[in-house]
């Protein structure tokens, strides 16, 4: 079976699925890069950088690029991605079947009804109900992915929050297959305990002081001001709030907290040196308020790095990630009285407590790996 990958260009999160694909043969694909030839750096408004990725990207597994015609290109609007060679790019390389990620871009949208009743149609998003809302235009939003999956064939989704999407808007069971969100756990649970050391203490962290770590991008959407606003409200010296990345809130964020030494800013940290951010913290929070924090890879990093986690439930990880009281806690979005609390009860726990939530969360992630997704995709592809 040959499977062709559509996809807008190389992350993270996906080349790893791509090269075991590849490397298991029971599929032959080759992936559909449409953002335009080379695009494996770009500016992320989020981090408010231009970011680069020192893993690679595109390496193990067979891809093409495709020329992108739109006139602003780029995944941050519909008429981004503009592929007018596209269909015959994938004509020409014989494709048994079609694996789109996301359908929000011209080219993609062009594609899913060109092959839909050609070829069996595959979709890979990760959208959730979480930040629905009611009046005129939600129905008319209903009414048009309705149409819009219905040249779907058959989705693979992450988690529960997506497969209850899915359905809402047309989708059968039997049109479903669980293939999990995931990342690198081996990489993340490698142990760099020394190297984690080492970090809290040029940052003059005792080793009996607990850590409390935000990382991503400081934007509205992930509300990083409302985890400094419940820390500050907690008022404990010995407790400390690590701020990995960067962002458009980030002046905001340091204007607030100038001068509190048990606050700490390190900036944008890569791939490679992750793992050591979340196995320097005791305690990692995902405070996000959405619209749009449709799962929050995040969470499996810091669980696969064996920590316990507080998150909000906004996030769409939460349901299927966080089990309270026994890897850590879940707050109503927007809340602060309610993070507060939680925070305050986790902070509360004992070191020692709170490293058995953290074999806790690494055990629980286990099961979503980049293995496990392979299967579901094989699985879905193979026997469709």
């Amino acid at each position: 079976m040959r499977l062709a990958i559509v996809t807008t260009h190389p992350i993270q999160y996906y080349a790893p699925v791509f090269h075991l694909l590849h490397q298991r043969q029971q599929l032959t694909i080759k992936v559909f890069y449409t953002w335009g030839e080379g695009v494996t750096d770009k500016f992320d408004p989020g981090f408010n950088k231009k970011i680069a990725w020192d893993i690679p990207l595109l390496e193990g597994y067979p891809y093409e690029w495709v020329e992108n015609t739109a006139k602003d290109p780029g995944t941050h609007h519909f008429g981004g991605i503009v592929n007018p060679g596209l269909i015959e790019q994938l004509d020409n390389w014989k494709l048994d079947a079609l694996l789109i990620y996301g359908w929000g871009f011209r080219s993609h949208l062009k594609i899913i009804r060109h092959f839909k009743g050609k070829i069996p149609v595959f979709f890979r998003g990760d959208s959730n109900l979480l930040d629905l809302t009611g009046g005129l235009k939600a129905i008319f939003r209903s009414l048009f992915l309705k149409w819009v999956y219905r040249h779907v064939d058959h989705a693979i989704y992450v988690g529960t929050n997506n497969k209850a999407y899915y359905k809402k808007y047309g989708l059968k069971d039997d049109q479903l297959t669980f293939g999990p969100h995931a990342i690198d756990n081996k990489r993340f649970s490698a142990d760099v305990s020394d190297e984690a050391l080492q970090l809290r203490s040029r940052l003059a962290i005792a080793p009996d002081e607990k850590v409390v770590l935000f990382a991503g991008k400081f934007e509205d959407k992930k509300d990083p001001m409302i985890l400094l606003e419940a820390f500050l409200n907690l008022n404990k010296s010995d407790v400390h709030l690590i701020f990995v990345g960067n962002g458009p809130l980030e002046e905001q964020l340091k204007t607030k907290s100038a001068n509190i030494s048990n606050i700490h800013f390190i900036g944008f940290q890569n791939q490679l040196q992750m793992p050591v951010m979340y196995q320097a913290c005791d305690i990692f929070c995902l405070p996000s308020k959405g619209p749009g924090e449709t799962w929050g890879l995040a969470i499996n990093e810091a669980m696969a790095s064996g920590k316990a986690v507080l998150v909000s439930d906004k996030a769409g990880a939460a349901i299927d990630l966080v089990k309270p009281g026994q890897n850590g806690a879940i707050f109503k979005a927007n809340n602060l009285a309610g993070l507060l609390e939680k925070l305050d009860k986790l902070i509360t726990v004992s070191k020692t407590e709170l490293a058995v939530m953290g074999t806790i969360s690494k055990k629980l992630i286990g099961e979503w790996s980049f293995e496990n997704q392979v299967k579901a995709i094989e699985d879905a592809v193979n026997h469709d």
